[in-house]
């Protein structure tokens, strides 16, 4: 017993002999490591402070001159989307600041402008670079980002396309508001192209669950024209 009472010191004193020796080996290295991961950390930091927060601030700035034509009482949406001299256009939002939520935002809204101005190919294209957002505000947005998509796919005669956007419109903001919009539009989707009991369905969802909306009332003269 004598002997293990003294081994038991001796040992844990050699294993803080080789701590003690590991770090005066290593020492400068784990000083280095260290200070590397601190530079990092206040690189992270001072990224953050001095690039990514002035970006978002110069975007939404930006943005915000784009959307005052694109909401003006006649907008001009070409002018939305290219910009002037005296204010920007979602277009130069989307070159200078893509990667911030401005950015993205003004993805969409330049798909939107081109499909104003009859340009289906950069609408579809636009309208697919935006990301879908979280949040009450942002399930709203990316409804209305799959219905437009089904809305250019519907102009360019794919109807299986366009029901398929319309679907994830409902999915993404399943509200009495919106969701009845994009189930009226996959039931004219589907009648046009010639898929009669498909479209039904789609008339019948809102009849069922959203009763009291303005489309169901178009859904019931629209089962109607169904032969």
């Amino acid at each position: 017993m004598a002997k293990q009472n003294i081994a038991e010191p001796e040992a844990l004193g050699q294993a803080m002999n080789k701590t003690e020796l590991f770090f005066e080996n290593n020492g400068r290295k784990v000083t280095y490591v260290f200070l590397a991961l601190l530079v990092l950390g206040l690189a992270i930091y001072g990224y953050r402070a001095l690039v990514v927060t002035p970006r978002a601030e110069k975007a939404a700035e930006l943005i915000a001159e784009a959307q005052a034509r694109f909401n003006a009482e006649t907008p001009d949406f070409e002018l939305a989307l290219n910009g002037d001299a005296n204010g920007a256009g979602f277009l130069d939002v989307v070159d200078q600041y893509g990667s911030t939520a401005s950015g993205n935002l003004a993805k969409h809204y330049a798909g939107i402008c081109y499909l104003r101005t009859g340009d289906l190919e950069n609408a579809a294209a636009y309208l697919k670079k935006f990301k879908a957002v979280k949040g009450l505000a942002g399930a709203v947005i990316n409804a209305q980002n799959y219905g437009l998509q089904g809305d250019v796919a519907v102009e360019q005669g794919d109807y299986k396309g366009a029901v398929s956007f319309y679907k994830k419109a409902v999915e993404a903001a399943d509200n009495s508001l919106t969701a009845p919009i994009y189930l009226r539009k996959a039931g004219m989707a589907e009648q046009a192209a010639g898929n009669a009991e498909a479209a039904k369905k789609f008339y019948q969802q809102i009849l069922e669950q959203y009763p009291a909306s303005m489309e169901a009332r178009d859904a019931d003269k629209l089962m109607g024209t169904i032969r």
